[in-house]
């Protein structure tokens, strides 16, 4: 659960610092109300027990805004999870997957994957998602759809795997609450 309300840039605690990035034209415009990003900050609170901070902001469908955003939440906030939400369609303004690759290291194509699978299940317009995942440095980035309850579709697939995604990059061990997600762990050898 998030330890307070404050999203200021500056991390005085010992804090995970999860980035949210909402893209939309609409409510960067302020002529839409973002559910994105709340969706995610109320699903993170069922799923975590590790104390952990929201950073989170709005940008508009334009790549070079999401890029920036992005780096600057991985490189300058020192997020170790950055969930965008929105922009992973197939309409021409949809361009969240192109600036998460841009900016990544390496894909991690299994992500979008698992989400389109599970999403699948519930509406058959799934496939024309694009969802993808990436690393940068220390930070794992996934985007995730636009709607709350997509967004809890897509989490409740792969958050299982994101504690040992980040403990396998050098970041933030993230715990899960295992009433609502059972986070994989690596058996420890003798």
């Amino acid at each position: 659960m998030p330890s307070g309300a404050d999203q200021s840039d500056e991390n005085t605690s010992r804090d995970a610092l999860i980035g949210i990035l909402t893209v939309s034209d609409r409510a960067f415009a302020g002529t839409y109300e973002d559910q994105g990003g709340p969706g995610i900050i109320a699903a993170l609170s069922d799923y975590l027990t590790t104390p952990w901070r929201p950073v989170a902001g709005i940008v508009g469908d334009e790549r070079p805004a999401i890029e920036d955003a992005l780096i600057d939440l991985s490189d300058r906030k020192g997020c170790c999870l950055i969930l965008t939400t929105g922009g992973t369609g197939p309409a021409l303004r949809d361009v969240t997957p192109e600036a998460t690759a841009a900016v990544c290291e390496r894909i991690m194509p299994g992500f979008g994957e698992l989400m389109r699978t599970a999403s699948l299940r519930d509406v058959p317009t799934a496939i024309l998602s694009r969802q993808i995942a990436g690393l940068r440095g220390k930070s794992l980035i996934v985007n995730l759809p636009g709607k709350p309850a997509a967004i809890r579709t897509c989490l409740d697939a792969v958050l299982p795997a994101i504690p040992y995604c980040l403990d396998l990059i050098g970041g933030y061990w993230l715990d899960t609450n295992p009433e609502r997600c059972r986070a994989f762990r690596p058996v420890k050898s003798a």
